[in-house]
């Protein structure tokens, strides 16, 4: 294949005050693995950019009688390997720039772990936080109106996110539903059980990092129980990554949330913190199994493991050099930045990237396609058994690609999710 051309070669991101815009936080890291790979040109032209790019305007009345408009988005990266699969997320700094990066980073998930997907993803800038369930009900039902022609389950599929929910897709269900003129489960997954979604489906992401994380103490020779952990954010990927980790014996010191971050010495009793949060209106604020820390001193605590998932570039080049964790298993999507990718590796941390470790999800989401097309639902024991086949799977060649190649498991990742891609691009042919 033929050399990359100079002028897409890697070059150290320009300094940030804050964060990279995420579209060339994710350039940066394709740009590494397409040098490495010697891609050709043609086709790294073709990868790099979205096949479909809908923003659209949604008009809805709200419960005041006055009439609001929305911004609605939707970026399909890729459908090579199969209809494009990604979530939707609703809040009020939604950009055009964030949905394109989430698509591609889409396509490297579903292509990492061998699904047969390509990566979109979606959204609408609003604040879900201060709207009733009337008006996210409306606003989702004109935001699927406006897509019908791009979602379908042999086109575009998508999935619960930041914002959204169970119900939010049930209603994305109903209504592309109502507008083909049958009953079409498998247009969304991460429905409801009893319109069709699949166990242990909102457990998936959390099983996901603890799979991960298992398979890199093995390769680090460290035992689960003689090992400590900090997990960043405590939503449903960090809260059950935090549970299913403890059940293997690792000890969880730290956890934060929004209301801040929490600390025990002895360790967190993690069903505990779970049902404290259930119970106090979905935050931690409050809670007396741990002291109250600063989620800057979470990050830098002395620990084995640290999860970081919550969002994006919370360890960059102003904390990276703080970090003092051996493993680094990413949870959320994009928590680490660009730049701050050299400094990790330099002290030596094994990070096990997002794009590997929190793709545990749409592994359960593509089962949950499968059971829809089939009609027929299997059992939590089998959705479990087959996701950790997948997920390891993955991790091992991903291992070997990072030795191999002598990068980082990130690039390692990349490596592996864009061979095939591009190796599919070119056996179907472009124009």
């Amino acid at each position: 294949m033929q050399r990359p051309e100079e002028h897409y070669r890697y070059r150290e991101p320009a300094p940030i005050k804050d964060k990279l815009n995420p579209f060339d936080s994710m350039m940066s890291r394709f740009n590494l693995a397409a040098e490495k790979l010697g891609l050709d040109q043609g086709v790294y032209n073709v990868l790099k950019s979205p096949s479909k790019q809908v923003i659209v305007s949604i008009p809805i009345t709200m419960d005041d009688g006055t009439r609001k408009v929305f911004e609605g988005f939707r970026v399909v990266h890729s459908d090579v390997l199969g209809p494009s699969k990604g979530g939707v997320r609703f809040a009020p700094d939604v950009n055009i720039d964030e949905v394109k990066a989430l698509a591609a980073w889409m396509t490297w998930k579903c292509a990492v772990v061998d699904i047969p997907y390509g990566g979109a993803k979606g959204g609408i800038r609003c604040d879900p936080r201060q709207m009733s369930a009337g008006e996210i009900e409306r606003l989702t039902r004109a935001y699927t109106q406006q897509m019908v022609d791009v979602f379908g389950p042999d086109k575009d599929i998508p999935a619960p996110d930041m914002g959204t929910n169970d119900r939010v897709m049930a209603w994305v269900m109903d209504e592309y539903s109502k507008m083909v003129g049958k009953t079409e489960q498998a247009v969304v997954t991460g429905k409801p059980l009893v319109l069709g979604g699949s166990l242990g489906r909102v457990q998936a992401t959390g099983r996901g990092v603890m799979v991960a994380a298992l398979n890199a103490l093995k390769k680090i020779k460290l035992d689960p129980a003689d090992v400590t952990c900090a997990i960043q954010g405590f939503g449903n990927v960090g809260s059950y990554a935090a549970q299913l980790l403890q059940e293997h014996g690792v000890e969880i010191l730290g956890i934060s949330d929004i209301s801040g971050a929490y600390w025990n010495d002895s360790g967190i009793n993690i069903e505990e913190a779970i049902a404290y949060r259930n119970s106090n209106r979905g935050t931690l604020e409050g809670f007396s199994g741990a002291e109250a820390i600063t989620n800057e001193e979470l990050l830098a605590a002395k620990v084995d493991v640290l999860v970081p998932a919550a969002k994006e570039d919370v360890i960059n080049v102003h904390n990276a050099d703080k970090i003092q964790a051996r493993l680094i298993v990413e949870g959320a999507n994009g928590p680490t930045s660009a730049d701050a990718d050299k400094i990790i590796r330099e002290k030596g941390i094994l990070v096990v990237p997002d794009i590997l470790a929190n793709a545990g999800g749409v592994t359960v989401s593509y089962f949950e396609w499968i059971q829809n097309r089939l009609g027929y639902k299997w059992d939590l024991e089998r959705v479990n058994r087959r996701s950790e086949r997948i997920l390891t799977e993955a991790f091992e060649k991903v291992y070997e690609a990072m030795r191999t190649h002598d990068v980082s498991m990130r690039i390692a990742s990349y490596i592996v999710a864009i061979d095939k891609v591009a190796q599919t691009y070119e056996y179907r042919g472009g124009y």
